[in-house]
């Protein structure tokens, strides 16, 4: 087994697949382009979160319990223990991605993802800012997102 020199690495992750040929730098800033159809798939909605608290079992962890206008509780675990305190949380409105399957996180079910935003890559920043996704006025749980 040969290692990789990580110049050629780097070099191979700047490329297209399909013609080899090298990105220009929007292109390699950018997570690769989908389709409309692609996009159309992803269901969007208005939650609110109506319990906050540690994840049992994770140190950088949060869960979520939901109201996301179905009437079913939807629990949701999300990385975003070291930007947020569970209490300023509760009450407010987020944007959730309603239609990611289920997974255990931790021995925890998520079912679904929140949206944030952030101003660098995980890992790469001890300052990094994170700011979840709400809408600007009150709207009912459940509300489309598009």
């Amino acid at each position: 087994m040969s290692l990789l020199d990580p110049r050629d690495a780097y070099s191979a992750s700047r490329t297209r697949k399909s013609t080899g040929e090298p990105m220009t730098q929007t292109e390699s800033f950018f997570k690769p382009q989908i389709t409309f159809d692609e996009f159309a798939k992803v269901d969007l909605r208005i939650a609110t979160i109506t319990q906050a608290e540690p994840h049992p079992n994770a140190d950088r962890l949060l869960r979520l319990q939901l109201d996301d206008g179905s009437g079913e509780p939807r629990q949701i675990c999300a990385g975003i223990k070291g930007y947020y305190d569970p209490e300023q949380l509760v009450g407010r409105q987020i944007v959730i991605v309603a239609n990611l399957a289920p997974r255990k996180i931790r021995g925890e079910e998520s079912r679904g993802m929140l949206l944030a935003a952030s101003d660098a890559p995980k890992g790469e920043n001890a300052e990094r800012k994170v700011v979840l996704l709400t809408p600007m006025s009150a709207i009912d749980p459940g509300s489309t997102v598009s």
